[in-house]
Formats: structure tokens, sequence, C-alpha cells
């Protein structure tokens, strides 16, 4: 009789070789289940190869999530979509399902700085990852610089091929870059190359008709907005109030509260005392020469409790 110890080791180490690592380290378990639930081979085999595949996607997750560069915790979990239109929730409502990447679609979110484009499409990326696409967030400066740089180098190609590995580029804050020329050139080379093959997601604080600040050029810029907007979906923000005044609203508001005083609150009344024996002092003749009464009356200190008499309204920061 074969040993089963000898035949479970080597088990073990046949499935390790193959790359089947979750298989390797459950199949003991998933075997003993099996004999006391009853079931079949097919199901016991069926059984690993779930765990064999469930635990190979979460690991192509994390590595997909480490390689994009999203900002930490920028999910549709944390995002407040009540802030947001029933239109907009609609459309991230669609996004997630990744779906817009086989029509090589654009996403373009348009909003005042503070009003959640980037957290929008950061969600919209991790959703992306999720359906196990590869994705890449940077700042749109970072990666006219990168660009740059390849193209001093003689290297562009090179690297717009390495960008074509990314399934969905997310390029954050297009409009807050003043291009000069060669700049410009490799920014439009990028969107060019990618256009009808690969998605790119934007955001932006100017609306299409600003575009020539970013691009120099007007025909430059046409050129870009009509590749860009050919295969799109626009997620206009202009309307929804910037989160970050709302904060800072609240915070000021809180600290502008009145708080309770240590000090004993004096009474009208006795102030009114006080001040009645103040002046009698002071003009009393037996008292000597007249003096001044803020030098001998005790000082009685009014309590004033302060009312806001509304909202204190703040504006949001403005980004040079």
């Amino acid at each position: 009789m074969p040993n089963t110890t000898n035949r479970s080791t080597e088990l073990h180490t046949l499935l390790t070789q193959l790359n089947l690592g979750a298989m390797a380290d459950v199949f003991a378990d998933v075997a003993l289940r099996a004999a006391k639930e009853g079931l079949s081979h097919e199901a016991y085999l069926y059984e690993l190869a779930r765990l064999e595949t469930e635990q190979r996607t979460q690991r192509r997750t994390a590595r997909l999530v480490r390689q994009s560069g999203l900002p930490v915790e920028k999910t549709f979990r944390t995002l407040s979509l009540s802030r947001l239109s029933p239109s907009l929730q609609l459309q991230l409502e669609r996004l997630k399902s990744a779906s817009f990447l086989e029509t090589t679609t654009n996403i373009i979110a348009i909003g005042k700085p503070g009003v959640g484009k980037s957290h929008c499409l950061a969600a919209v990326g991790y959703a992306v990852i999720e359906a196990g696409y590869p994705v890449l967030w940077t700042p749109t400066s970072a990666l006219v610089q990168r660009l740059l740089a390849a193209k001093r180098d003689l290297r562009l190609p090179q690297e717009l091929a390495k960008l074509d590995k990314f399934a969905c580029v997310i390029l954050d804050d297009i409009g807050y870059v003043q291009h000069d020329r060669d700049e410009m050139e490799v920014l439009f080379t990028f969107l060019a190359e990618r256009y009808e093959r690969k998605s790119v997601m934007i955001t932006t604080n100017l609306v299409f008709s600003e575009w020539e600040r970013i691009f120099k050029n007007p025909m430059t810029t046409m050129a870009a907005i009509d590749r860009l907007v050919h295969h799109s979906v626009i997620l206009d923000m202009m309307s929804v109030d910037s989160y970050r005044a709302e904060a800072a609203s609240q915070q000021h508001l809180s600290s502008a509260r009145p708080k309770n005083p240590s000090s004993k609150h004096v009474t009208s009344g006795e102030v009114a005392t006080s001040l009645r024996d103040s002046d009698a002092s002071s003009t009393d003749p037996s008292q000597g020469p007249h003096t001044p009464a803020s030098e001998h009356a005790p000082t009685a200190v009014l309590v004033v409790e302060s009312r806001a008499e509304g909202p204190l309204m703040v504006a949001p920061n403005r980004h040079v």
C-alpha cells in the first residue's frame, strides 16, 4: 500500500512546480472536507480550481493597484455620491463595469476645483483594476515631463510603447498645466497615439472653449479635443459645490460658536449697582479731590454672547 504521507508531499511539490500555489496549500483540507461531505472527484477538483483562481485574481489585483499609482482609498466606497446629481450617479454606476474600455471610450470630468473630479475618476480606476485591466494614474505635469525627457533622449517611441500597455491612463489636472511648445507637442502626440486604440480619463477645471490655454495653438487644440470627445463620456461637474469649501465653512462655523466662560456671569442688576456705587464714591466730598472712577471702582465684567447672523460663506481657493 503506497505511503499516503509521501504521496501528499509529492503532490504538494508537483502543484508548487506548476505554480498552483493555492492548490498546494489547501488540497489536503479540501480532500478531507470532500471525504466528509461525500463530494465527487469532479466537485473536489472544481473546488481546488476555484480557490486557485480566486487567489491568483487577488494577487493580480493587488499588483495592478501597486503599479497604478492611484490615490489611496479614493474608491467608490469612500465617494460621497449623494453630493452628485442623479444623472452623474447613473453615469458613474455604468462606468463601474469597465465596458467602456471595449470601445476605447474616453472619460472627461470637467468641474471647478474641489468638487471631487479626481475622486470620481480614481474610483472608476479601481473598478477597472477589479475587472482585470491595468491602469496608470499620473498628474498631467508628471506625464508631460516624462515624455519630454524621453523625446530629448531619442526614446519617445519606446516610452509611448510602455504607456500602451495600460488599458487606461488617467491624466489628473490637465487644466493646471501651462505648456510650452515642446511640452504641448509631446502631450498631443500621446493623445493622438491612443486615439481609437486605448482609453484615457482626464480631469480638468477648464471647459473646452478654454483649452487653447493648454495647447496654445488653435488648430492643435481643436485636433486634441476632436480626438478626445469622438468616443467619450463627459462628466459635467461644473454645477457641483466644492466639498473643500463646505468643509472649510463648517470648520469656521464650529470655531465661531460661543464657548461657555469659566468666569461667573454678572447680572444686569449687579452691574447697575456696581456702577452706581462707583459713581457715588467718586463724587463724595469726604473722599477728597475728585478721582476718576476707573481707579477705585471695581470692574464689572460683561459677558456678551455673540451669535452668528447666518452661515459664513467661505470662497473656495483658486489654483494658480
